[in-house]
């Protein structure tokens, strides 16, 4: 009867000697207190970002993977349920993206500015954009839905790329990059 305890406390002591660069034996690893202190911020600065899209995304974080693919003209933002048979988070993907697709179009960068912060990487080179600059294009995708941004200004295309990179790292494992296209997409 004991024996599911002693597995969960051996699981949680691996686990915690590993968070502490240290080895199973109890030795420290090659993880200076730089590294470990930046481990850390970023591990908390993800949880408040999950924490903040609750009050934008309407679908489980958790429950849907965000994949960012790169491309010359700018990228595709794509959400799909892990499930892709969980129909409600599939609807709440594709009604969101369409609302941030208007939302962008407007110029209106409230949504990732909550979540991730006034001074997120990207976000002040899109925010200066003029209206039609950029085009966001939606479409249903099997799982979920996909934004394109295009344009043909370089600062945007760098700004675009620039805003993925912090929303991979903000995610963390939630999130994922795409392969990059080197073409035009679709």
């Amino acid at each position: 009867m004991h024996k599911p305890i002693l597995f969960v406390a051996a699981v949680l002591v691996a686990g915690v000697a590993q968070a502490q660069g240290m080895d199973h034996a109890g030795h420290h690893q090659e993880m200076d207190h730089a590294a470990h202190m930046a481990a850390m911020a970023k591990a908390q600065r993800q949880a408040e970002v999950a924490e903040r899209g609750k009050d934008v995304m309407p679908f489980s974080l958790s429950a849907t993977r965000h994949i960012f693919t790169k491309t010359p003209q700018g990228g595709v933002q794509q959400v799909v349920a892990r499930n892709a048979a969980d129909a409600p988070q599939v609807q709440l993907v594709r009604q969101h993206l369409r609302q941030i697709r208007d939302q962008f179009l407007s110029g209106d960068f409230s949504g990732p500015a909550h979540i991730h912060g006034d001074d997120m990487p990207g976000l002040a080179g899109l925010r200066a954009a003029r209206p039609g600059q950029i085009a966001v294009t939606y479409r249903d995708i099997a799982g979920g839905a996909e934004l394109v941004y295009a344009t043909q200004e370089a600062p945007l295309v760098a700004a675009l790329h620039t805003w993925f990179d912090a929303q991979l790292s903000d995610h963390g494992r939630d999130a994922m990059a795409g392969h990059e296209h080197h073409g035009t997409h679709r």
